[in-house]
């Protein structure tokens, strides 16, 4: 049973189930297997939107609330995480750290291609040697005049293949420790950036993740750089605490799909002369998968009301995230189970499912970065 706060969100949820329904479930299979990303369907997710949930309507946005934005996402990866995973991704950790930290005129100019889908969005931190430490990071920008010169490398770029605009992290050579770490915003046809061959990936195959390439990539100081040097940690955290909703939700959708297809199974699956749902082991699990569902939507929701509330929720967001992303691979884990030899099958919609789950422990910061979040908040409670 779905659980929505308020009528809005039910009317958020039917019309983003409809439309992933009618436009994307006909073409999953195919987009997952030939690893292809759907631009057809980015058409029509433009007027909808779906890329403008983390924009204010000034600048053409929808300026949603957070819980009926984690349904968005939830809704589109129940049908395909790897598009769930291009909307979350661009406007979470793409749009939103340039709609809340840019200046007025970087607003005016970045956030209405990015709200009208014109222009996909990116976020580069992840390098060969800077993934959980996004202070390692080795991409390298360096003050000319009025530009800064980047080199260096990004890997995993989700969207990577596909973005218009992208957020890069780098160290200033030459600046004091205190500013060395920033965020510039780069436009795909600035000279010196160059997007690398396409992953081939285990889940979320219709999203083209990429490796970025920034060679000698002049970057104007005064309208591309995000914030002030030394701003990067802060923006970055800031954007995958929000970025760690659409992940949670994501998830959720993922199980969700799982659970949905197990239960049909279960009721029609004969053996020994009965459904399998019949049976008590069945019944357990699908007792386990529902009850943990149901309790990763609302640490999801929570995290979201605490934002739209303007509180800090950096460890209520890493919660959803962990749990979320952990019940997804159970979830999915049990559904394989539930179907037996079929769910091992690419014929069926369980198999994607699990490939596409375990990946949410990974990216937006990985379960064991989650837990660091959590604990820190844990230990600086007042006894």
């Amino acid at each position: 049973m779905d659980f929505n706060p308020c009528m809005k969100h039910k009317v958020v949820r039917k019309m983003v189930r409809e439309f992933a329904e009618t436009e994307i479930a006909p073409i999953v299979y195919d987009i997952d297997r030939e690893a292809r990303f759907p631009w057809e369907v980015i058409e029509k997710m433009r007027p909808l939107g779906f890329f403008g949930l983390q924009i204010p309507k000034a600048y053409g946005g929808t300026g949603t609330d957070s819980i009926s934005y984690a349904i968005v996402i939830e809704e589109l990866s129940r049908v395909s995480a790897a598009i769930g995973l291009c909307v979350t991704v661009h406007n979470s950790v793409g749009a939103y750290p340039i709609a809340r930290f840019g200046s007025g005129k970087q607003k005016e100019y970045f956030l209405p291609s990015l709200a009208s889908g014109e222009r996909i969005a990116a976020f580069c931190l992840t390098e060969a040697n800077a993934g959980s430490d996004a202070g390692g990071v080795e991409t390298h920008a360096v003050r000319d005049g009025n530009h800064y010169i980047i080199n260096g490398t990004k890997i995993f770029v989700t969207n990577g293949g596909v973005c218009g605009t992208t957020l890069v992290f780098a160290v200033n050579d030459g600046e004091s420790p205190k500013k060395r770490t920033a965020v510039f915003i780069v436009e795909k046809d600035m000279p010196g950036f160059s997007v690398g061959e396409i992953e081939d990936l285990c889940g979320m195959r219709a999203n083209p993740v990429s490796s970025l390439f920034f060679e000698d990539c002049r970057v104007p100081a005064d309208t591309h750089l995000l914030g002030h040097p030394g701003d990067g940690i802060r923006i970055g955290l800031a954007a995958l605490d929000t970025g760690r909703i659409g992940i949670a939700a994501q998830a959720l959708g993922i199980a969700q799909a799982a659970f949905d297809a197990s239960l049909v199974y279960a009721k029609e699956r004969q053996q020994f002369g009965r459904p399998i749902a019949s049976f008590q082991t069945i019944q357990n699990y699908l007792a386990d998968m529902s009850t943990e569902i149901d309790a990763g939507r609302l640490l999801l929701y929570r995290a979201c009301a605490a934002k739209d509330a303007g509180l800090s929720f950096g460890a209520e967001a890493a919660k959803a995230k962990l749990f979320c992303s952990r019940l997804a691979k159970n979830v999915t884990d049990l559904a394989v189970q539930i179907h037996g030899g079929y769910g091992y099958s690419k014929e069926y919609d369980v198999e994607r499912y699990f490939r596409d789950a375990k990946v949410t422990e990974i990216y937006e910061g990985t379960s064991e970065v989650q837990r660091m979040v959590i604990s820190r908040a844990v230990l600086a409670r007042p006894l």
